[in-house]
This record gives structure tokens, sequence and C-alpha cells, in this order.
């Protein structure tokens, strides 16, 4: 009798799935839901550096698994090897690379060198393009086990030897829009300031108020100004007036003692780029302005960003104006959100305002900005008891001269200057998002969610190497509490951790987004809030202002295309300013690493950033940071504690940890491939 067959249906495999990471030795990593696995170079299957790929566990051989030598850059079983099984998403469509003439060829060599396949293109197609020259080329076809990629060459940026071309490969990688349509810039010079037709239109005339801006020395467009004048508290403003809110009283009991009229006025970009114009579908595509190392890519053209929307000294200018009434404790009172007309009386730099912070003149400007800094200094003190987050940053910029060589780095931190306006502004964005979100008005707000629990769970092993750590509340600070994690900031504040404490709690925490509907915002300890004091260079700003004057003035005829738009408007905002918060970092990165290159063979001071598998990162105390390569620790083999965040040589017990103090010597640095190399210091100077 012969044998039946068992008809059984089979299940499909799970293969884990992961973002392709390619270091520069051509090997790469994936993180999956399963764990992280090592990839061999051998084994890329024509993935690129940041796809989404699926793969297959490469087989156990004699016990271990199978896991090659990458000079000196890996350890044998350390991680599982695996082979992508196949690309699920491409992270590529364009690359940039060199073009080298290869008859009857054009070949496209990438930049990045963790993208390992030559693009072939026809020289037919291209005759124009010199050998060297730096180009961007669309693939149409990606590589395969028998195939080479090819594509077409769609843009040329100059030689391959030229430095000065570098920030452009960063705007090429990432795909930001350098020229506005036609239509946009017919829109732009056309418009007009037209002060009569304001006034006529409910505009209230504040030219008269003494109003000033202070911003980066460096600053070309000015979209915030402020006034500050004292009130007597038996008299109570006039409310109800066209065209604005009318003051809104917050606290009855309290508003008889408001003793400052605090005027935040920002630049009324919504006058000039109504939805739907060329305009505005321009910046909406950006959705922000791209601040590069040695260049702005502005979201609307300068005739509105530079010019007419810029709240430039001794020029009358449109704005949306928040009067915020507070009282001697800083506390807000009440509040008038309305058009105006200004005409800013002086332009200062942060440094400027901090000079006459630190040695007072005696003048009217002078009285004003120190009574502006200490109302500045009780709000903040009222965020930290609600508990806000204050984290301890240091922002590196390089100094450039004029031919875009790197001769310096400057580093930024917060000032009394800098928080007398980020303070007014953060009133005025939670008065805003209050009054539109209380009138249950469409608009979008800034949403910051609350940590994880596991992101923060992750950091307690590494805090727990601190003597101060023993205090905390670790079951608190584990749940996101705010007032232990402000604890920890502050318990770490001034010590060689600090700033490394201060930059892991920030990675842990999720990003902030727009949304649609309102949320708190964690970070900032704010019930309500949103982003409305830039305009010229958010697009959610302007979008605010738009909700703002519907709900004030009456809703105009395509008012409900705006708000079905909203959803996209918000996530398609968010997925752009990370873009564009990349792009800025980027460039200034290789522009530090250029100007570190006459440095190479030289001691530097450092701090251990991280530890992996195959190195030690470590950042300088000027922001750059690099790899300490597992070959440059030496010859024994290094045990990774990945809960500990620690490498250990198993010969000799040296330990790298993170938050370690370490001498390094800087031995190689590539500004292109944005790479810093070191080794430890032994015995240099």
């Amino acid at each position: 009798m012969a044998r039946s067959r068992m008809h059984t249906r089979r299940h499909a495999r799970s293969n884990p799935r992961g973002v392709l990471d390619v270091r520069g030795g051509g090997f790469g990593f994936v993180q999956t839901a399963e764990g992280e696995f090592f990839v061999p170079e051998s084994k890329m299957g024509g993935a690129f550096d940041g796809d989404l790929v699926e793969l297959a566990p490469l087989p156990v051989q004699g016990g271990r698994k199978k896991q090659p030598h990458q000079g000196g850059d890996l350890r044998a079983g350390e991680k599982p090897a695996a082979r992508v099984l196949r690309v699920v998403d491409r992270a590529h469509d364009t690359l940039v690379g060199r073009y080298e003439v290869a008859e009857p060829f054009g070949v496209v060599v990438p930049e990045d060198t963790r993208i390992p396949y030559d693009i072939f293109t026809m020289r037919a197609d291209r005759p124009d393009i010199e050998d060297g020259s730096l180009v961007r080329v669309r693939i149409t076809t990606f590589p395969a086990r028998n195939t080479a990629a090819t594509g077409v060459v769609e843009e040329v940026y100059g030689r391959a030897d030229d430095e000065r071309v570098a920030v452009d490969l960063v705007i090429a990688r990432h795909k930001l829009e350098t020229s506005f349509s036609e239509g946009a810039l017919a829109e732009a010079r056309a418009a007009v300031l037209d002060e009569d037709g304001a006034l006529s239109s409910g505009y209230r005339d504040l030219r008269g108020r003494f109003t000033f801006t202070i911003d980066p020395a460096d600053a070309r467009d000015f979209d915030d100004a402020v006034s500050l004048e004292p009130v007597d508290p038996r008299v109570e403003p006039a409310a109800g007036e066209r065209g604005g809110t009318g003051v809104r009283v917050v606290d009855k009991r309290g508003f008889g003692a408001a003793t400052w009229r605090l005027g935040v006025h920002i630049a009324d970009v919504s006058h000039y780029v109504g939805w739907n114009s060329s305009l505005d579908l321009d910046a909406r595509r950006r959705a922000t302005s791209v601040y590069l190392v040695d260049r702005v890519i502005p979201m609307l053209p300068d005739e509105l960003s530079g010019n007419l929307c810029s709240l430039r000294p001794d020029e009358v200018r449109r704005t949306m104006t928040a009067d915020l009434y507070l009282d001697d404790q800083a506390r807000l009172v009440a509040y008038d959100l309305y058009p105006a007309l200004i005409r800013s009386d002086a332009r200062l730099a942060y440094e400027e305002a901090q000079a006459l912070l630190d040695e007072p003149t005696g003048d009217d400007l002078s009285y004003r900005l120190g009574v502006l800094s200490r109302l500045a200094k009780q709000r903040f003190a009222a965020r930290e008891r609600a508990g806000g987050l204050d984290f301890d940053s240091v922002e590196a910029r390089v100094r450039l001269d004029g031919e875009g060589r790197p001769t310096g780095i400057d580093l930024r931190t917060k000032t009394d200057a800098t928080s007398l306006i980020e303070e007014a502004m953060i009133l005025a964005n939670e008065t805003v998002a209050v009054h539109l979100r209380d009138a249950k008005f469409p608009s979008l707000y800034r949403i910051h969610e609350q940590p994880s629990s596991d992101n923060l769970a992750a950091l307690v092993p590494v805090f727990q190497e601190f003597a101060w750590f023993r205090d905390v509340d670790q079951v608190a600070f584990v749940a996101g509490d705010a007032h232990v994690i402000q604890r920890v900031l502050e318990a770490s504040a001034g010590r060689p951790e600090g700033e490394l404490v201060s930059s892991l709690v920030l990675r842990s925490m999720k990003r902030a987004v727009y949304r649609p509907v309102c949320a708190p915002h964690y970070g900032l300890a704010s019930e309500a809030y949103t982003h409305f004091t830039s305009p010229i260079r958010r697009y959610p700003d302007l979008v605010v202002h738009r909700m703002l004057k519907a709900l004030c003035g009456g809703r105009p005829e395509k008012f409900d295309q705006e708000t079905s738009a909203l959803p996209w408007v918000a996530e398609h905002s968010s997925d752009m300013e990370r873009v564009a918060e990349k792009a800025a970092r980027e460039s200034q990165e290789l522009k530090i690493i250029e100007y570190l290159e006459q440095f190479v063979g030289q001691a530097f001071s450092a701090t251990v950033s991280g530890v992996a598998s195959y190195g030690v990162y470590v950042r300088l105390d000027n922001t750059a940071e690099g790899l300490i390569p597992l070959k440059n620790l030496g010859a024994e083999y290094f045990a990774l504690d990945p809960v500990q965040h620690r490498l250990t040589g198993q010969d000799t017990g040296v330990s790298y940890r993170l938050g370690q103090r370490l001498p390094v010597v800087l031995t190689a640095a590539d500004p292109r491939a944005r790479r810093l190399d070191f080794r430890p210091a032994r015995g240099e100077k």
C-alpha cells in the first residue's frame, strides 16, 4: 500500500529585520527585535548603509558563529553573524560621488565610504562631464549578485578635490531645495508693507512703543522683538479692540497687581504668504530654514525673510503681538493677542546684551534688560518647580574665513541674555497654545511625550558608577519623574561627568513633534505648547499665525482646506525638522574635522562618549567626536559589557567606560567621511 502524503501548511519562517549600519571597514550591524547581528562585508547582498534589510543568520561552525576578523576591529563570537537576504526598503535613490571616465562608461564612485558599490552610467549620455567631477547620480538599477548598479547623472557640482563643494554635498545628500519657484519669487517681489492699509484693517499702531531685538551676531533675519513697560495696576488696559483677542484676564485676583507689560512681537509672515499661494507651496515643502555652517537655506525668499518680514531697526513692520501682563513675581495675570505695526528701536547681539546685563549703563535700554532678566529668572524657576528640565548643553560653531576655511571653533552656552529671550518666547508660545486650545480651534501644537522607562532604565547601570547617584530614587527616575531627573542633572552639574550625564539623559528623551491635537510638553512642563515665535523659518509657526488670525478676525475662504491638511503638515514638518538638524550638524562636523586636520599627531583631553564591540567613542572638549578603533587599544581581547557600557581588556584589565576622562592622540582626520580616529595617549603632552 502506497504511503499517503501528509498535506500540511508550512508557515514562512520570520527572519530578523532592521536598518543596516555600515562601518568604515565595510562590515555592518543590524539591530533587530531578536538582537544585534554582525554582517560581514562579503554578505551585504547589495545593501547600502541605512537600508531596511531582512537577514538570514549564518550557521554556527565548530560551536562558534562564523565571525571573520576585520583588521582587529572585531573579535570572533561577539555578535551572531548574518547575511542580507533581501533589501526591504531602500534608503537611497540618489548618491553623490566622484565621476571617473572608463569608456564607454562614466563610473560614479560614492563619496560615502560606507557604500562600496560603484554606479555605472553611459558616458555617451553626458560626454560633457570631466573626469574627477563630483556628481549626483540617480540609481536606476541596484546591485545584485551578478549585476552592477546603474544610474543617470542628474547634477554636476565641481571638482572632487575642491574643498569648497563639501557643504554642497551635504545639501545634495539631504535633497534640500536651494531655489524658489518663479511664482514664489514673483509673489515675494510684489509684496508691499502698506502701513495705511494695515491700520485701516485693524492693526494697532505700536510704532511709538520702544521695542528691540536680541539675536546671534551673525543673524540675518529677525522674526521676534520684545518690549517692556511698567503698567499702572489701578488702570485696566482697554479690551476688545478690533483685530485681536482683547485683554483676557488669567487671574482675576492678581490682575490688579499687574506691574509689567511684556510685548512679544513676531513678524506677520501670514499677511504675505497666503494658503496655497506659490510662496506657501514652496515654504510648505521646505517646512523649515536650514542653518548650515557657511550659509542659510531659507524657507522664504530673501525679499521676505531678509527684508519685509525681518524686524530690522528703524523700519516699520507688521507683527502679530502678544502683550503679556505680569505681576512682580513674573506670573501671567492677563494677555492680549493682536496684529500691529511696530518700529524696532535697537538691534542687539547676545554678547552686547550680556555686556549690558553684566555692567549696566543706567540708560533706558539697560534698565529694561535688567528687569527682563529678573523676570526671566523668575519664570525659569517657576518652570523648574513644575518639573521643567534644563540640559547643560554646549553648541559648537565653526569660524570661517572669506574662502570658507575654518579658523577656529566657538562654544556657545546659555547666558542671561539668551535666557531672557528664551523665557519670553516660551511664555508667548504657551499663551497662544492655551488660547487656541480653550477656544477648541484647529491648530498645530508642539508635543513632547514622557521618556520610556526602558530608555531611562538603561542609564541606571551607567549612573551607578557615580557616588551621587546613590541618593537618587531610582524607581522614580526610571518612571520618568521629572523632579528626580532634575536632581540627576543638578547633582552631576560641574563634575567631570556632568556634560555626559546631561547628554545621555537628553538622548533618552523622545523627540518633540508637531501634532494637530493638544497634549503636554514634558520637557517644558507645559500643559499646552505651540510654536508661534518663528514664522520666517518654521512652517508650523506660520500655520499657527493663520489660525490665530482666523479665530480673532474670521475664517478666510480656504480655511477648511488648510485645517484638513493639518495632520499631514504636522508629520511633514516633524520629518523636515529632523532632516534640517542632521544637515546642519553634518556641515558643522565636516568643518570641525577640516579644522582639526592641522592637529593630527597632537594630544587632546577627551571624554568617553560611547563604547562598542569595535572601539571606543571619545568627545573632545570642543565637541568633536571620533573613534578609537579596537586595533588602536592594543593586541589583547576586549570584552564589551553592554549593560555597564564598559570595554575591558582581558589580559591587562584596562577598562573604558562612559564618562571616563581620557587623554588621546588624533591619528587621522577625514572631513568628507566626517571621521576622526584616535588612540590613547601614552605620555604625549
